[in-house]
């Protein structure tokens, strides 16, 4: 597992065509932790949808680092959840750097590989931002390597 953080600048990336973003809110909990557990395989992120949904339950409670809402965003296409990217302003692990903290971003199996995380990142522009990553994982490693994340 390592952390990268990446400087506050420029991302350019195109436009996902349908795709909009903007910040969650509490009345997403249902969607995103329906979400959260589609993501990932079963036992990875929840063994179940529930304990998905009280996860991100907890995510809003600030059990994870208060949820900052300025940075933090949800990719929608039409009516359909696509991608998600949930930042605290500080994460409450010791290892971590004092910075805005990526603690999750995923996006739904069937839009992956458009372009969504791309996007969500450059959300995050403005602000030095870090995350954890398992360092197996080489589309993930890839992705934020090109954004100019180094290792933190």
């Amino acid at each position: 597992m390592s952390i990268l953080v990446r400087p506050a600048g420029p991302v350019h990336t195109a436009a996902v065509p349908g795709v909009v973003l903007r910040a969650p809110s509490l009345e997403d909990t249902f969607l995103l932790g329906r979400l959260y557990f589609e993501a990932y395989e079963p036992g990875v992120a929840s063994s179940t949808e529930t304990e998905a949904i009280e996860d991100i339950e907890l995510t809003f409670e600030g059990h994870y680092g208060v949820l900052d809402l300025n940075l933090s965003r949800l990719a929608w296409s039409g009516d359909e959840l696509a991608g998600a990217m949930l930042i605290v302003k500080r994460a409450p692990w010791p290892d971590t750097p004092d910075c805005p903290f990526i603690i999750e971003l995923f996006t739904a199996p069937s839009y992956r590989r458009r372009g969504i995380a791309r996007l969500l990142l450059a959300c995050c522009a403005t602000s030095t931002v870090a995350l954890r990553v398992e360092d197996s994982n080489a589309p993930a490693l890839t992705l934020y390597r090109d954004l100019g994340f180094v290792d933190g």
